[in-house]
């Protein structure tokens, strides 16, 4: 088994595992970052699409921000749209000028290995963490099967980047950890098509036919969503009628048919939410989706990921610069409460869009919350500041 040694063994190739590692780098500080997967999988690998203006200017601090502002869309609003009326949140105009940048996160993924690469600073793909031991030691270490064999990675600390089902949040002891799960009765039924979009912003629109979500990647690439129930299989939908259901439940008299185009991806996703705690075990540190899931509606997903990243980051750096552990010590709290902030603004999203087909009072409540939503300056104002940065409160 080949012996390697690191200060810091990252599990995981997404955006936070790849962000902490840039960071960590940049501040002299040897990592290692691991990813079961190869390099072709993990650059097409489509997630989210928002990313909040706190988090757009904290990759831009970092180096990480030249081709999202170049390629990324700038957005000021967005519309919510239900009883077959349109309502726009002016984001930017209730946010002090703060905007949204629309920038895919296999793009952040892309640009963020381009620069390891460049670096020339370990990357190690398909590669299987197969052990986590030692994590309340002084001397933690990971085994893993890669290409070339078997490897044990000695470290200070464990970064697990790794995701919902990934080893890292595994090797907690189960009497330690409490995870807190949401499965919601609905899937989304998402497309990516080769069409210029037919709207500048993002729509979020509540049908009585289901959800339905209207966003885009570029100006000629759009990613649109439907709500579906969660039986529903990919193979009973041709690609016409998805577009005839996003006409139905997207359309207006305005543009009664939305932009079409070939369909590039397909797949259903059921939603959920899912919150482990604590995020810290000994030696071993949870970020990302390793720790929380939280349904797409509210677009937190990777944005709370990168606010994992910029509290571990600071930790480890304050650790290995300075010998302080006091932020080390801290990190699970002080994440975890902006964690359940997130949970509550994607759960309030997610519960106020999506109509239930056998509760005609929760349809009610839903309607009375969008008509909030929009009508209330103070409703209005509290959705925007949360869906524009509320990783960086």
């Amino acid at each position: 088994m080949k012996e390697l040694r690191t200060q810091v063994a990252i599990i995981g190739a997404g955006p936070a595992g790849l962000l902490l590692g840039h960071i960590l780098h940049l501040q002299g500080i040897d990592n290692i970052v691991l990813e079961r997967r190869d390099r072709a999988y993990v650059e097409a690998r489509v997630r989210a699409g928002v990313i909040e203006y706190g988090i757009a200017k904290f990759l831009e601090e970092n180096g990480v921000g030249e081709r999202m502002l170049r390629q990324g869309l700038r957005h000021d609003g967005v519309e919510l749209r239900f009883d077959r009326t349109s309502y726009r949140i002016a984001l930017t105009e209730l946010n002090g000028g703060k905007p949204i940048t629309v920038y895919g996160q296999q793009e952040v993924v892309k640009d963020l290995i381009g620069l390891r690469v460049g670096f020339e600073a370990p990357l190690m793909f398909e590669t299987e963490v197969t052990k986590l031991d030692g994590l309340t030691s002084d001397a933690p270490f990971i085994e893993a099967d890669t290409p070339e064999g078997k490897v044990r990675i000695s470290c200070d600390y464990i970064a697990g980047c790794d995701g919902t089902f990934g080893p890292a949040s595994k090797a907690i002891p189960a009497h330690l950890k409490k995870q807190f799960d949401r499965i919601y009765p609905f899937s989304w039924l998402g497309i990516i098509a080769e069409a210029a979009p037919s709207t500048e912003e993002l729509i979020y629109c509540r049908h009585e036919r289901g959800f339905a979500l209207y966003s885009m990647r570029s100006p000629s690439v759009s990613r649109l969503y439907l709500g579906v129930p969660n039986d529903e299989k990919l193979e009973d939908w041709t690609d016409e009628q998805i577009w005839d259901e996003l006409d139905v439940r997207l359309a207006t008299e305005e543009i009664p048919h939305i932009t079409r185009g070939p369909i590039l991806e397909k797949g259903i996703t059921t939603m959920r939410s899912i919150v482990i705690e604590p995020m810290r075990y000994g030696r071993l540190f949870l970020a990302g989706d390793a720790a929380h899931i939280v349904p797409p509606t509210g677009a937190k997903g990777m944005n709370l990921a990168i606010g994992d990243v910029r509290e571990l980051s600071r930790a480890l750096i304050a650790k290995f610069k300075k010998n302080e552990d006091a932020l080390l010590d801290s990190y699970s709290d002080t994440c975890l409460e902006r964690v359940w902030r997130a949970e509550e603004f994607s759960t309030y999203m997610t519960q106020m869009l999506h109509p239930n087909p056998t509760d005609d009072f929760e349809n009610g409540v839903q309607l009375a919350r969008l008509r909030q939503a929009v009508k209330s300056p103070g409703a209005t104002e509290t959705l925007a500041r949360n869906y524009v940065d509320l990783n960086s409160l």
